[in-house]
C-alpha cells in the first residue's frame, strides 16, 4: 500500500496516475483545511478535487470541477441576489448537499467521503486528514481572511504575512489515516505536487503526522510543485516570496528536509540536484509535467520505483 498526502490539482493528478498503477492498493490522505461552510453548504473542495480526478469526471480544463457541468444554480442564485463567488456548478452541488446532510445526521466526513467514492466506482481510499473542524487562516497585509476569501473571492492578490490552521491542535487523523501509518503492507509515502504550505502544512500540522513522517519505516518522496522558478498551478510561488523563500524547487526541498528520504525534480530544474542532495535526500530528475492521464500515469510509475529504490 502506497499513502500520500496530498491536496489541490497537482496533488490530484498524481494521485490519479498513482491510481492507475495501484488501484485498491492506493491511500490518498487530502487536506481538508479549505473546507468551510457556504450557502449553508459543508464544501471540501480538495476532497471533492481529487474525488472527481480520480473517478475521470473532472473537468480537465479547469482542473477543478466536474465536466459537463451546468450552472442552473448558480444563474437563479444571482438572480435572487445570493452571493456567487465560490461557484457551485448543479453537479457539483448535489455532492455539497448530501455532504452537508450527513454531518448532519451524525456521519463523520471520512465515511461519507468514502461512501461516495465507493459510488463512483473507486477502489482506492480517498480520506480526509481529519474528520475535526481544521480551517486555514490567511494572514495577510489587508488582515486575516479565511483561505476561500483569500484563495478565490480575492484572487490570492493579498500580500501573505503568515498562515495558521485554526483548530489543527485539537483535532486529530481520522482513524483510517492513522492506521494507515502502521499497516504491515504500508511500502512508501509520497507527498504529491501540491502546495507545500496551503495543501501539505495542514496535513502536517495535526498533532502526531510530523512525529510520524520523521519516524517512518517506509521511504518518503516527495515532487516538487515548482518548476523553472514557478508554480505548475496556483499561489505556491506567490507565496514562497512573500513568506521570504527563494522562488525554487530546492525552496520546497529545504520546507521537507529531515521529513523525506527522495525529492523529486523537473529536469528543467536539474542543476538543483546536488544543492537537494545536500539536505539529506537522494533526487530523481525526470519530465513532472502532468499534461494528461497518461503522463500522470508514466511520473507515478517513475515515483514508484524511485521510492522503491529507496527501501
Amino acid at each position: 500500500m502506497i499513502l500520500t498526502l496530498a491536496g489541490g490539482v497537482g496533488g490530484a493528478k498524481l494521485a490519479q496516475g498513482l491510481y492507475q498503477v495501484l488501484g485498491s492498493e492506493l491511500t490518498v490522505v487530502v487536506n481538508s483545511g479549505d473546507d468551510f461552510e457556504h450557502l449553508g453548504l459543508s464544501i471540501s473542495p480538495d476532497l471533492d478535487t481529487v474525488m472527481y480526478t480520480l473517478a475521470g469526471l473532472n473537468n480537465r480544463e479547469t482542473g477543478w470541477g466536474l465536466a459537463g457541468e451546468t450552472w442552473n444554480f448558480m444563474a437563479m442564485t444571482e438572480r435572487l441576489g445570493g452571493e456567487t463567488w465560490f461557484r457551485l456548478g448543479d453537479k457539483d452541488l448535489a455532492v455539497h448537499v448530501e455532504r452537508t446532510r450527513r454531518l448532519a445526521a451524525g456521519e463523520t466526513l471520512a465515511a461519507i467521503t468514502i461512501s461516495m467514492c465507493a459510488r463512483l466506482g473507486l477502489s482506492c481510499a480517498v480520506l480526509p486528514m481529519s474528520n475535526g473542524r481544521v480551517r486555514t487562516m490567511v494572514g495577510t497585509d489587508q488582515g486575516e481572511l479565511a483561505f476561500q476569501e483569500y484563495f478565490v473571492r480575492r484572487h490570492c492578490e493579498p500580500r501573505v504575512r503568515e498562515l495558521r490552521f485554526t483548530g489543527a491542535d485539537a483535532a486529530a487523523m481520522t482513524p483510517e489515516f492513522a492506521a494507515a501509518w502502521d499497516g504491515s503492507d504500508l511500502k512508501a509515502l509520497v507527498l504529491a505536487p501540491s502546495n507545500p504550505f496551503l495543501s501539505i502544512a495542514p496535513i502536517l500540522a495535526l498533532p502526531g503526522v510530523e512525529a510520524r513522517l520523521r519516524a517512518r519505516r517506509v521511504p518518503a518522496v516527495a515532487v516538487s510543485p515548482i518548476v523553472g522558478g514557478k508554480a505548475v498551478k496556483g499561489p505556491a510561488a506567490k507565496i514562497l516570496r512573500e513568506l521570504g523563500h527563494e522562488v525554487s524547487a530546492l525552496a520546497v526541498a529545504r520546507q521537507y528536509q529531515g521529513l523525506i528520504d527522495g525529492f523529486v525534480l523537473d529536469r528543467e530544474d536539474a542543476a538543483l540536484a546536488f544543492q537537494a542532495e545536500a539536505l539529506g535526500m537522494q533526487v530523481l530528475v525526470t519530465d513532472t509535467i502532468m499534461r494528461d492521464p497518461e503522463s500522470a500515469t508514466v511520473l507515478a510509475r517513475q515515483v514508484l520505483e524511485f521510492a522503491e529504490g529507496l527501501r
